[in-house]
């Protein structure tokens, strides 16, 4: 967690320092042609100011120049107007030529030779004018068809229209580079806009990811949790079963294993009595004895002494077979489990072999059957036990009345646990008595049958080592059901439950 979390943090990191450098760029960028735009604006504003200077100076002397020849021609002094608003505006029209080329500053016209020709076209006007005015009109046509009236106008409009045509390239020119920048601005937006949106989604992607890793890790920390509470949980049920089964032990040691020891007790007072009648006949030494005396000597030794040895024999081994008992379970409780990959369907086929002849000769059957042949890691001589026991029950107490029918089913509990339920048509089991039944020494039902109450407390000893538990589901005279649960690797269950 620790590496995914500067995994992150470097990865956010480079993303933020990616869009903030393509943010910054496409501000710059923006800036500079901010700047560039406005350059161009105030160079174009004073080329059109020195164009439009140059324009109102040929249209000014065009103007001029039509109202002299107008006047001249056809001797009619409204022609004048015309030409002496035209001559009146030149002077300022000069002047704002001369400031737009002085602002302007990169524009090359030559000035000084302008004015001369514009003062020598003037005084050429003005002279054919007044000529006209004193009447002399054929000599001021004269003037006018020279040929240096002409040159003048000529040279004055050719070095304006120069300088018209420089401007308009130049300004095309301005244009054309702003339009230039501003596509290219344009586009490095679009393509830094596009690299913003994918950084933008390279960080989703990343956040995205982190966001479900903390998730994924979260639920895992939750499942370790729910897992840690549920070993606890068990491993207060293990505590709360041994203190039980501890306290059951004491109740068999206190009472089951007294009571012999109590009949021991009462015949060996009963011996010593006895004794006394025979000590009396023994020790007479040639002493004539009563009738009396002589037969209580004789019921002793014939009776009394054979009847209390028995009884103290039998309770010697009622209390052998009751620590033998004792002793056996515990002895399963400190064996070493030995967990190994073993087929259960193998298993219980081949323990299922030692009581089929006995169940086929009666006419009877039995049927195994394991859901996708379930394999389990296990301690395989505890798994023979425990199926050997019960499958020996149902023989030793199937029903009179009927063949006996033996039933095993496996299926799976999801991916750790295993269900095995041994079912068979036999006497049957008081509802009252399903938990006495697994408890020592305690049998149920008709007692018509050897045994000494062992046989399913060692089975559920060994099912509860295993990591199982064991119960049964019966009615009297319908048949037993007893039902395994078990964990399909007993090694992760000695790990979680040793650690």
């Amino acid at each position: 967690m620790p590496f995914a979390q500067a995994s992150f943090a470097r990865s956010s990191l480079l993303m933020l320092l990616v869009g903030s450098a393509i943010l910054v760029g496409i501000v710059l960028s923006s800036f500079f042609l901010a700047a560039n735009t406005k350059q161009y604006f105030e160079d174009v504003v004073q080329l059109r100011a020195v164009r439009s200077g140059a324009a109102d100076l040929v249209v000014l002397l065009q103007a001029a120049e039509t109202g002299q020849r107008g006047y001249l021609v056809t001797q009619d002094d409204a022609f004048l107007t015309p030409y002496s608003e035209a001559v009146s505006a030149l002077p300022k029209a000069r002047e704002r030529l001369h400031a737009a080329v002085a602002a302007e500053g990169t524009v090359q016209v030559p000035m000084e030779e302008l004015d001369r020709l514009i003062d020598d076209k003037a005084q050429e006007m003005e002279a054919t004018i007044d000529l006209g005015r004193k009447g002399d009109f054929a000599g001021a046509v004269t003037v006018v068809k020279g040929a240096y009236g002409r040159q003048v106008m000529e040279n004055i409009t050719a070095i304006l229209s120069k300088v018209i045509s420089e401007m308009d390239e130049r300004v095309d020119t301005g244009t054309k580079e702003l339009n230039s920048s501003a596509s290219s601005l344009q586009w490095f937006t679009i393509g830094g806009g596009i690299v913003i949106l994918l950084v933008l989604g390279g960080a989703i992607t990343i956040v995205s990811q982190h966001v479900r890793e903390l998730q994924r890790a979260r639920s895992e920390v939750e499942e370790l949790n729910a897992s840690l509470e549920e070993r606890v949980n068990e491993r207060t049920e293990d505590l709360i079963q041994a203190n039980r089964e501890i306290q059951r032990y004491a109740y068999i040691v206190s009472h089951d294993l007294r009571a012999p020891l109590v009949n021991i007790m009462g015949f060996t007072s009963e011996l010593d009595a006895t004794l006394k009648a025979v000590r009396t006949f023994v020790l007479a030494d040639g002493e004539e004895l009563s009738e009396s005396e002589i037969q209580e000597a004789r019921l002793a030794v014939e009776e009394d002494l054979p009847e209390a040895i028995a009884f103290i024999r039998t309770s010697t081994k009622k209390m052998d077979a009751l620590i033998n008992a004792i002793l056996k379970i515990s002895r399963d409780g400190r064996r070493e489990l030995k967990p190994e990959r073993i087929n259960l369907k193998d298993l219980l086929e081949t323990t299922a072999a030692s009581v089929y002849h006995q169940v086929n000769d009666a006419g009877g059957e039995v049927t195994i059957a394991v859901e996708s042949t379930r394999s389990l890691v296990t301690d395989k001589f505890s798994l023979e036990q425990i199926f050997g026991n019960l499958f020996d029950n149902a023989v030793k107490y199937k029903h009179p009345d009927r063949p006996l029918t033996l039933s095993v089913k496996a299926q799976p509990i999801g991916r750790a646990a295993v269900r095995i339920e041994v079912a068979d048509n036999g006497r049957g089991i008081a509802p009252e008595d399903h938990e006495r039944v697994f408890e020592l020494f305690r049998r149920s039902g008709v007692q018509d049958k050897p045994g000494e109450g062992i046989g399913l407390a060692h089975v559920r000893s060994l099912v509860r080592n295993l990591g199982g538990e064991i119960t049964v589901t019966s009615t009297l005279g319908g048949g037993a059901t007893f039902i395994i649960r078990l964990p399909t690797d007993l090694s992760q269950y000695v790990r979680s439950h040793g650690s």
